[in-house]
């Protein structure tokens, strides 16, 4: 994914602004990065990438090395067909 793309497609906040917020506020938990324009409130969708930029942003704190996220989608492309299949299951992710 491009930095400029949507991490949280309910309120379009991209993944350069939650990586920004990370690293400025340190929250404590991931459930904190929700103050980022409430990223993660809306359909539940985004919450496995926002604990993997918070475990990042933590990761970063303690090496002192640049934020890495691994297995996130290639493409926008690819994270909005993965969310289209996650809305019609039954299994919603939360905090």
């Amino acid at each position: 994914m491009d930095l400029d793309d949507h991490v949280c497609c309910c309120h379009h906040v991209s993944l350069r602004k939650l990586l920004s917020y990370a690293r400025r506020k340190r929250p404590r938990h991931a459930s904190q990065l929700s103050s980022c324009l409430n990223a993660g409130t809306g359909c539940g969708w985004c919450i496995p990438v926002l604990k993997r930029i918070h475990e990042a942003a933590l990761g970063e704190a303690a090496s002192g090395k640049q934020l890495v996220l691994a297995d996130l989608p290639a493409t926008a492309e690819e994270y909005a067909a993965a969310r289209q299949a996650y809305l019609k299951c039954d299994n919603k992710n939360t905090f």
